[in-house]
C-alpha cells in the first residue's frame, strides 16, 4: 500500500483528488495539506511514500517545499501537479528532486499509474514536456559534453531510460543484474555531469524520445 499525501491550496481540488484516488486499491491517502510548510510539518506523523504537490500555493509553494522535502526526507517521492505547463516551475521542481510532473487534468487512471511508477523509482514527465525540459536544461541537438565518452552499452541503457524503463526492467532487457545497471547509471551521470536519474531521463528523452 502506497501512503499518499495531497498538497494543494484549493480544498475543492484536494477533495476531487481524494475522491478519485481512494478508489485505487494500492493507494492510501494518509493526509492533506494546503501549502508546502504544512506538508513538511505533517511528514513525521503521516510518513507518506509519495506526495502529490501543487506548484502555486501561499506561505510556501511547491518548488520550495520540494527542495526542503527531498533534502530532509530523500526517501519520499514527489509528483508535481499543476493546471498549466509552466516551464520555469517544472524545471525548478525537477532540479530540486521531484520525481515527475503531470497536469491536474490527467485522467485518474493515468495519475494512479504515475503514483505507483514514481514510488518504484520511475521518472514521470507529462506529454510533450520532455522536449521542453531538455531545452530548459540547455540540451541542444548536438551531444552534451561527455557524450562521446559513453560506451555502446551506456547508450543502450540511455535508450531504455528514454522509454521510461526502470533499472530492474533495463536489467531484465539486457540480461544483467540490477546492481550492474545502477553502476552503469552512476558512470553515465558522471560522464554527462548530470545531477540524478531524472535529468538523465530528460536528456535521453531529447535524443531518443522519438524511438518510443
Amino acid at each position: 500500500m502506497i501512503r499518499l499525501l495531497l498538497v494543494d491550496d484549493e480544498n475543492l481540488i484536494r477533495r476531487g483528488l481524494k475522491a478519485l484516488l481512494k478508489l485505487e486499491k494500492d493507494l492510501e491517502i494518509v493526509g492533506e495539506a494546503e501549502n508546502g510548510q504544512t506538508a513538511i510539518d505533517s511528514i513525521p506523523t503521516l510518513q507518506p511514500d509519495v506526495i502529490l504537490m501543487d506548484i502555486r500555493m501561499p506561505i510556501m509553494d511547491g518548488v520550495a517545499a520540494t527542495k526542503e522535502i527531498t533534502k530532509a526526507f530523500p526517501q519520499i517521492k514527489i509528483l508535481v501537479l499543476t493546471t498549466f505547463a509552466d516551464e520555469d516551475y517544472v524545471t525548478q521542481a525537477l532540479h530540486y528532486g521531484a520525481a515527475g510532473y503531470l497536469l491536474k487534468d490527467t485522467p485518474s487512471e493515468e495519475l494512479a499509474q504515475a503514483i505507483c511508477s514514481v514510488h518504484k523509482g520511475y521518472t514521470q514527465l507529462g506529454p510533450g514536456l520532455g522536449k521542453v525540459m531538455a531545452q530548459k536544461l540547455s540540451v541542444s541537438k548536438s551531444p552534451p559534453p561527455g557524450w562521446d565518452e559513453l560506451t555502446a552499452r551506456e547508450i543502450e541503457i540511455l535508450q531504455l531510460v528514454a522509454k521510461g524503463s526502470s533499472n530492474r526492467e533495463i536489467a531484465e532487457a539486457l540480461y544483467l543484474s540490477e546492481k550492474t545497471i545502477k553502476n552503469y547509471m552512476t558512470r553515465i551521470l558522471n560522464r554527462l555531469d548530470l545531477r540524478d536519474r531524472t535529468q538523465a531521463a530528460i536528456v535521453a528523452n531529447s535524443f531518443f524520445g522519438n524511438e518510443r
